[in-house]
């Protein structure tokens, strides 16, 4: 399979692998943005993607920012879309977070998308789960 990666920007920096079999792959910063305290903020990275049919892009955490409160979220790319990749922001800690050009904002995982067939019914098997919900297993 091929990512085909377009920039939008000359300095615009392209996403990288750190390692040949890392899931994901490291995406960057376009530009200087700070993040505010309980902030939300959209991250350009100044490219843009092609995947093939079948796939999507997953964004996901840096463990090394998320360690400093900052955390993805909206993390799906749907493989038709063609704009700039922006990657959504939220700031948990009580500091502002810069994010100055070509720094690492998260990563993206590419992987196959089922398609299922969506049928409405009346009523579902029985499991052994049920319909137990939050916290049902215990501690």
């Amino acid at each position: 399979m091929k990512l085909f990666i377009k920039k939008l920007h000359k300095d615009a920096k392209l996403p990288t692998r750190a390692h040949h079999d890392d899931a994901g792959i490291d995406i960057y910063a376009h530009g200087t943005h700070i993040v505010e305290p309980n902030q939300t903020l959209a991250i350009p990275t100044g490219v843009s993607m092609e995947l093939e049919k079948g796939y999507v892009s997953l964004v996901w955490d840096k463990s090394g920012i998320a360690l400093k409160g900052i955390k993805t979220v909206g993390g799906v790319i749907d493989a038709g879309y063609r704009g700039e990749y922006k990657i959504m922001i939220h700031n948990l800690s009580d500091i502002s977070y810069i994010f100055s050009n070509g720094d690492k904002v998260a990563q993206i995982l590419i992987q196959k998308v089922e398609f299922p067939e969506l049928v409405e019914v009346n009523e579902l098997k029985d499991s052994t789960r049920g319909v137990g919900g939050f916290g049902s297993t215990g501690k």
